[in-house]
């Protein structure tokens, strides 16, 4: 799976992933009142709305993005008819070739680990059956229980041919509380990043040279970014943190290899919400998805004029 995310971006020139986080406060009026007359205030109702509304900036977007990351959370807080809306929101832009990376953070040990990694890299069996429940390529997963909680992840993604995004440096501002901690005089995020570089190497290295065992290194953390892509030279980087966290092109030379591969730049607000941006209110409301189709034109740009200039 690693060298379909790598030849739709060497395809699409765009090493960018569109972040479908999406909240109700998000979604245009229209689309949450036309929900709400058919389905009314309810969780079906929600999920109706952030159905359209994905549906609105995928159809606008995927001619130009290798991948996109939802949000598991943002589709759990409306319940069974959210996850409805997540599955069918996974299914609809692996329809358009989009790679879908699942932003789920799952990190627990044994069984429970194992169950995790079949629900959205496996298959789930039911009698002589076997389902895909969530099928999404790749998932992100917490290290912080160990191997344990990681290993059912990497056997899963190796038995299924998908991918991996392991936490090493995250973008949010406290991340230092535990990530940055010394332990023998180095930060705890460098010791993570060496097991995410020997996992990765238990498995073989695909057609570009790179494993299926990746990391999620945040772009508001462009020293450590760049440090750790020394010590992970050829596991792929998950980059959130640009746009509304304030990563920015010019940080994230870093990330990337010479080859111009090695990383991909997520934004998720800046892009779905473009439309409430100043930068982009020429759009309106109802052009929504037009807004975001710029965003993301604009995005790469930046990213790739960063790389250029590398």
């Amino acid at each position: 799976m690693i060298d379909d995310l790598i030849r739709n971006i060497r395809e699409k020139n765009a090493p960018v992933v569109v972040g479908l986080d999406p909240m109700l406060d998000y979604v245009p009026e229209k689309i949450l009142n036309t929900a709400f007359i058919e389905f009314g205030e309810t969780l079906e109702g929600a999920a109706e709305a952030i159905w359209e509304f994905n549906k609105g900036i995928i159809d606008a977007t995927y001619d130009l993005i290798p991948a996109v990351k939802p949000q598991i959370a943002m589709y759990e807080q409306y319940g069974i008819p959210g996850m409805t809306c997540f599955e069918r929101t996974v299914t609809y832009c692996q329809s358009k070739g989009l790679c879908v990376i699942g932003d789920i953070k799952r990190g627990d040990i044994g069984s429970t680990s194992d169950a995790y990694a079949q629900a959205h890299l496996g298959h789930t069996r039911v009698g002589t059956h076997a389902f895909t429940a969530f099928h999404e390529d790749f998932a992100t997963v917490n290290p912080y229980l160990g191997s344990d909680g990681v290993r059912p992840f990497i056997n899963v993604c190796r038995k299924e041919q998908k991918g991996i995004f392991v936490l090493v440096k995250t973008s949010n501002p406290s991340s230092g509380e535990f990530q940055d901690r010394l332990i023998d005089g180095r930060p705890l995020y460098e010791l993570v990043a060496e097991k995410v570089n020997a996992w990765a190497r238990e498995g073989e290295p695909g057609e570009y040279g790179y494993y299926d065992v990746g990391a999620v290194v945040g772009a508001t953390y462009p020293e450590q970014g760049t440090a750790l892509r020394k010590i992970m030279p050829q596991s792929y980087i998950l980059v959130p943190g640009y746009g509304a966290q304030g990563g920015k092109g010019s940080d994230l030379r870093g990330f990337f290899n010479e080859d111009g591969l090695g990383a991909i730049v997520n934004s998720s607000r800046g892009i779905i919400c473009a439309y409430r941006k100043e930068k982009y209110a020429e759009f309106g409301e109802a052009a929504y998805a037009d807004a975001s189709r710029q965003a993301v034109l604009d995005m790469i740009a930046d990213i790739n004029g960063a790389i250029a200039g590398a």
